[in-house]
């Protein structure tokens, strides 16, 4: 038996209260409606955020023949491309979801390599068959307990019983699952890889390492990036950018006013920070400047304490950096969703640029070939770090949250540029060529701002280390230690057991090695 929620899918023998305690958790990531269809081997379920295909798009969606069903989580950017190479299906709704489920039906669990998006995927058929898919970057979350006679999957880790907790594992991003059938070989199911999270490439020829890059080349980042954008701005319902006051998320928000002017509308822009923080000014400034329809959150340093907890729990993490600013991302999203069902992020854009400090100041970053290396090891953790904390602090109220940066195209054209071109020397800042393709969009002070960490900019970092150290004192005072960690976690700061503790009031069964990744510093 299996299940999938956020998505819910089971396969064998099903279950229906614990499909339905699974997926009532995460009634957050969907709150607009929700579905579920039992077969004889089979449950699936979903909780929908309607944004394609509003009116029609209720799933499960199901086959001509009702003989097959899919729920499905996050977007496929190219699913009008698969409708028009797919001409002979007659389709039932207008959903990026079936498309998706229409090709696989037609080709195969091979066709998932097709696919460009964000998504988790899980499809059943009344003969016992299906597929459990997550996308290359792990982009959309999925985690899954393989227990006696039973798999469970779901979105968060809040979804699984108490009792199942230990069992769950991370999902890994690029692969799909086939229920085994009674009496095979593959009785306990298979796993099968489709896609790297980084797509394979070849540096191509016109790039000389040993020269500048000259004009043709930043136009080309500039028109792969716009390119982008404008896929991820496909909807029926209002898009909007987060602002953090820094390089990537004003191009993203200078090519979204751009895409929405075309259609005669101005795009909605969402800041936060603490009154008179760098984050806030920067993010106002660049509004600004596009004339966007702007709102600001400002916090007080109650309302970060507030959000604190909350916050622990929903990124389901206690990575001090991830909390740091999943405080202000949270209450960021609260408010976003008053105007908007998506957002655009600037996630991404610092492992595909080398935006980081630590890669220009460790000596084991300074040659090319080490460099791309490690940009693509960052890339590959993301789904574990930075999207957990973007898709959870999002989709607790609802909303979705879109990176254009990870775009499969943008990876590949932009992890094809000279590893040379990224790195730091004299006259050359980090992101140079990101800074300058952009510089007629960007507002100039913005364009050359230096980087800050979202919490530390937001004026957060500070509020929560005053908080951490009012935690530490009371803590100390009770004489309380840590819960302990299992397999081998070493919690390395005061702040990090902190959060800890915060994380183990939910998660206690959870063991982290198997389900979270963690920042080389705490």
């Amino acid at each position: 038996m299996t299940l999938v929620c956020g998505i819910v899918a089971a396969y064998g023998d099903i279950d229906p209260d614990k499909c339905e305690r699974m997926l009532a958790r995460i009634n957050h990531r969907g709150p607009d409606d929700s579905g579920r269809i039992q077969l004889e081997n089979a449950w699936l379920g979903h909780q929908r955020l309607s944004i394609m295909d509003v009116t029609g798009g209720k799933q499960p969606i199901a086959d001509e023949t009702d003989s097959a069903y899919v729920v499905g989580n996050g977007e496929i950017y190219n699913h009008e491309d698969i409708r028009e190479a797919l001409s002979e299906v007659r389709f039932a709704t207008d959903s990026d979801t079936e498309s998706a489920f229409r090709l696989v039906l037609r080709d195969g669990s091979a066709a998932l390599h097709d696919l460009r998006g964000m998504y988790a995927l899980a499809m059943a058929h009344t003969d016992g068959h299906g597929v459990v898919a997550r996308d290359p970057i792990g982009i959309k979350p999925l985690y899954w307990a393989k227990l006696p006679g039973v798999t469970l999957f779901a979105s968060e880790l809040r979804a699984f019983d108490e009792a199942d907790q230990p069992f769950v594992e991370a999902f890994p991003p690029g692969y799909v699952w086939s229920p085994g059938l009674p009496g095979t070989e593959v009785a306990d199911g298979t796993m099968v890889r489709f896609a790297d999270a980084v797509p394979v490439h070849v540096r191509p020829a016109r790039y000389a390492p040993d020269k500048d890059w000259d004009e043709a080349v930043l136009s080309h980042v500039r028109m792969v990036l716009m390119d982008s954008v404008r896929r991820h701005m496909m909807s029926d319902v209002p898009v909007g950018v987060f602002l953090s006051g820094g390089l990537d998320s004003a191009i993203v928000a200078a090519v979204a006013a751009k895409v929405a002017a075309e259609k005669g509308e101005t795009l909605p822009t969402f800041a936060v920070g603490t009154e008179g923080s760098g984050d806030l000014l920067a993010a106002r400034a660049v509004a600004k400047y596009l004339g966007t329809d702007h709102h600001e959150i400002v916090p007080t340093a109650e309302d970060l304490e507030e959000a604190l907890d909350e916050a622990v729990t929903v990124i389901e993490h206690f990575d001090p950096a991830l909390v740091r600013s999943a405080v202000p991302n949270l209450l960021l999203a609260r408010e976003a969703v008053k105007h908007v069902k998506v957002v655009l992020t600037g996630e991404g854009a610092d492992e595909l640029f080398a935006g980081y400090s630590y890669v220009h100041t460790d000596p084991a970053f300074a040659t090319p070939d080490a460099l791309q290396a490690e940009l693509v090891r960052s890339i590959e953790t993301l789904h574990e770090l930075n999207l957990q904390r973007c898709d959870r602090t999002t989709m607790n109220y609802g909303l979705e949250a879109r990176v254009p940066f990870l775009d499969a195209t943008v990876m590949e054209e932009m992890l094809a540029i000279p590893a040379e071109w990224k790195l730091m020397g004299e006259g050359r800042t980090e992101k140079q060529l990101l800074r300058e393709a952009f510089q007629d969009m960007v507002l100039d002070d913005i364009l050359w701002r230096g980087k800050e960490q979202f919490g530390d900019g937001s004026g957060a970092g500070d509020v929560l280390a005053k908080l951490v150290e009012k935690e530490k004192a009371k803590e100390g005072a009770q004489g309380a230690e840590p819960p302990a960690v299992e397999n081998g976690w070493d919690l390395r700061s005061d702040e990090e057991i902190a959060y800890y503790r915060t994380w183990y009031r939910s998660f206690s069964g959870v063991k982290p090695n198997a389900t979270l990744g963690a920042f080389a510093t705490a």
